[in-house]
């Protein structure tokens, strides 16, 4: 959704690079941190923490869908400032949320390493997707609509 919202806004190249260095650092700490936790707890109980805060947080994301956004108008920002501008808004955004748990989930259960080039490619690419759809998409769809959509799936 970050992604999205500000490739309406702003220059694609710089929110995408932006964000797929943030995901990077947030992967690459949820992978240390499962593989830490995979020593110190059974799998079961970690498997059951991750499922249960996956359904949790699919539950905020169908409620918060209800929250009335302002019309988007596009702005100029240099490259250097709108991709720390995206690191630090996905970054703090995205930290501790479901994506980072499941990866964390997933890292102390299987090779870390796999696990965090695979989830790291794996948002590069939905963040191309998201700074494409707030490119194109989001200019005819309302973001409330957005967030019960990504809520539900």
């Amino acid at each position: 959704m970050v992604c999205l919202t500000l490739a309406a806004r702003y220059r694609a190249l710089p929110v995408l690079a932006g964000a797929v260095l943030a995901f990077a650092l947030l992967n690459l700490g949820a992978v240390l941190f499962g593989s830490a936790l995979a020593k110190w707890l059974p799998p079961q109980w970690v498997t059951l923490a991750v499922g249960i805060l996956f359904l949790a947080f699919g539950l905020h994301a169908i409620r918060s869908g209800n929250v009335d956004e302002e019309p988007l108008e596009t702005e100029t920002r240099s490259g250097r400032s709108l991709l720390l501008s995206t690191l630090l808004l996905i970054g703090l955004a995205e930290f501790g949320d479901k994506t980072q748990i499941a990866v964390a989930g997933l890292a102390s259960t299987s090779d870390p390493t796999a696990v965090w080039l695979g989830a790291t490619l794996a948002l590069a690419m939905t963040s191309a997707i998201g700074v494409w759809a707030g490119r194109t998409l989001l200019q005819h769809i309302p973001i409330p609509l957005m967030h019960r959509i990504s809520g539900i799936l």
